[in-house]
């Protein structure tokens, strides 16, 4: 029977380097070289039953094992381990590096060469050095394409991993930093209720379009004239009476107009969903709510119908 590999302790699940583990002794090159190791970048492996090629911080991890000084993980991935998410699939690990720092190519790592402040990197997750969540916004708000900025600024604030009021500082201390024009114009479009990137897509078609600025997350409430007598007794009788019964709470709306917009995503098409789609959506029409509900393919391929449909509804109800 074939041997099996001795597995340090100290190796155990996380990225390593090579090198310095057989400098302390604990491998051998040659050991590197066999199946209970697989090598993710120059001189940094893993222990083959901990690789998961879809583990993005695993990645991280690997990445950071041979960060140089003043380098750190950032952008896209800075902001996944801040716990949002919005990497493409098998994306790689984005990372900041000092202008001096030329590692190897590779296909799961993408670098930017910029400097970094001792105030912009900190060290969480296990010790992994990435960008703060600051710093972090104001990377992706001046690199990403603007649509996907403000997505990614929005989740930010949505996760409450940041403040506006933090971003907007920042700025105003990095006056001199490249981008921070783009960021400026970014933030008085940002929404911390948006809960989806669709949804901060939608919003800024809506705001590029001229339209008036909607209200995100909106909460349609029947009101409590209209509740029936044994709705208005009870345990919550003083809620009911004061805020009316919860009908809805809706993406987008113009509560002035009754006009509710709504993003359906997939899971929209699940039998569930689709039933408590119907009653909700009968129940914001008998309360007078017209309901504008678009797909995807509205918001990315169909803009301009999109825009003339909304604007063909505030028009009727104005």
């Amino acid at each position: 029977m074939p041997r099996v590999a001795r597995i340090p302790r100290e190796l155990r699940l996380r990225p390593f380097s090579g090198s310095n583990a057989v400098a302390a002794g604990l491998l051998t090159k040659r050991s590197l070289t066999g199946p209970a190791w697989r090598r993710l970048f120059a001189d940094v492996y893993v222990q083959a039953a901990a690789f998961d090629d879809g583990d993005h911080r695993m990645w991280c991890e690997a990445a950071a094992v041979k960060m140089p000084a003043g380098g750190a993980v950032s952008g896209l991935s800075a902001a996944y381990l801040w716990g949002v998410d919005l990497l493409p699939r098998r994306s790689p690990v984005h990372v900041t590096l000092p202008r001096s720092a030329r590692p190897s190519p590779h296909p799961r790592l993408a670098v930017a060469h910029r400097s970094l402040g001792r105030e912009d990197v900190t060290r969480l997750f296990g010790g992994i050095p990435l960008t703060t969540e600051v710093r972090t916004a104001f990377d992706l708000a001046r690199s990403l394409p603007r649509a996907d900025a403000l997505a990614a600024v929005d989740a930010l604030l949505h996760s409450r991993v940041l403040r506006r009021e933090a971003l907007a500082r920042y700025v105003d201390f990095h006056a001199g930093l490249p981008g921070v024009r783009r960021v400026r114009e970014l933030l008085p479009l940002v929404e911390a209720l948006s809960e989806s990137p669709m949804e901060s897509r939608l919003r800024l078609l809506l705001h590029d379009a001229g339209l008036p600025r909607p209200t995100s997350q909106y909460e349609i409430r029947l009101p409590a004239s209209d509740l029936t007598p044994d709705a208005r007794t009870g345990a919550a009788a003083t809620d009911a009476r004061r805020r009316g019964r919860l009908l809805a709470r809706v993406d987008l709306a113009y509560p002035q107009w009754r006009i509710a917009i709504e993003y359906e995503g997939d899971h929209h098409r699940e039998r569930a969903t689709f039933r408590r789609d119907v009653g909700r959506l009968n129940a914001l029409r008998a309360a007078g709510w017209l309901v504008l509900r678009f797909t995807a393919d509205d918001v990315l391929r169909q803009k301009d119908q999109l825009i003339r449909t909304v604007r063909q509804a505030i028009a009727e109800r104005s």
